[in-house]
């Protein structure tokens, strides 16, 4: 509707620059005017067009986002997708987890898994780097050099916490645990700080391995982060409309 009314508003533009029958009145000067108010109402469509465009989004992750031991439908992407949709956002948002992979492994992959004409990415990376015991300092430079990368090429980013488990030592759970929080302040992104959140721990939501989130538990994981979402979505469009 937005778009028939710009192209009606042109319209009338141009034909303020004719008399009757198509006579031509003060060429000249209605010429540029109408001129002048194309080239406005054009610009309002393009950039109308843009804000109305469907927001892209890349999930980048390990077996959590990947959807381990789930149908494709029942995935972390498909169901935050769906749940968008519901709402009338819209959105199209591809599966990028790797299972298994540490936030180095996402950082070896990240330009060839976020492609061209991506406005945003979810990083969900570094529970595999706690499990493993791996320097918590590899794995915040790892996520820093992702979203380091993400925004040079003008790319949002959302990033999800992980907290280290108990067992891994008091000095170990606080170096990690520091990783996310920090990293979020310094590089200014939308920021989830846990994202297993609600599901962590609770055997309803877990597949018998007692840590990946079965299909109920990815809901719950979706309606948990989904506010942070819809501020993803709205930077996205903020920065089309500027």
């Amino acid at each position: 509707m937005r778009s028939l009314s710009i192209v009606t508003e042109l319209s009338r533009a141009l034909s303020r620059s004719y008399g009757k029958g198509g006579r031509r009145v003060h060429s000249a000067k209605a010429a540029v005017l109408a001129l002048i108010g194309c080239a406005a109402l054009l610009g309002g469509l393009v950039t109308a067009d843009a804000a109305d465009r469907p927001v892209k989004i890349v999930a980048l992750g390990d077996s959590l986002t990947a959807g381990y031991g789930l149908s494709r439908q029942d995935a972390f992407p498909a169901q935050l997708e769906k749940a968008l949709k519901a709402k009338g956002i819209a959105v199209g948002i591809e599966n990028a987890g790797v299972s298994g992979d540490t936030a180095s492994g996402g950082l070896s992959r990240v330009d060839w898994s976020v492609g061209d004409g991506i406005d945003a990415v979810i990083v969900e990376l570094g529970g595999n780097d706690m499990l493993r015991g791996v320097d918590h300092k590899v794995t915040r430079a790892a996520l820093a050099a992702i979203i380091e990368r993400l925004q040079a090429r003008g790319i949002e980013v959302l990033l999800a916490g992980v907290r280290a488990a108990p067992n891994m030592g008091e000095d170990y759970v606080r170096g990690f645990d520091a990783i996310y929080p920090d990293l979020a302040s310094k590089y200014g992104v939308v920021y989830h700080p846990f994202f297993l959140e609600g599901v962590a721990a609770q055997a309803k939501f877990a597949l018998q391995d007692g840590i990946h989130p079965n299909a109920a538990g990815v809901s719950r994981i979706v309606s948990s982060i989904m506010p942070k979402v819809e501020e993803l979505i709205a930077r996205v469009r903020a920065k089309r409309g500027s």
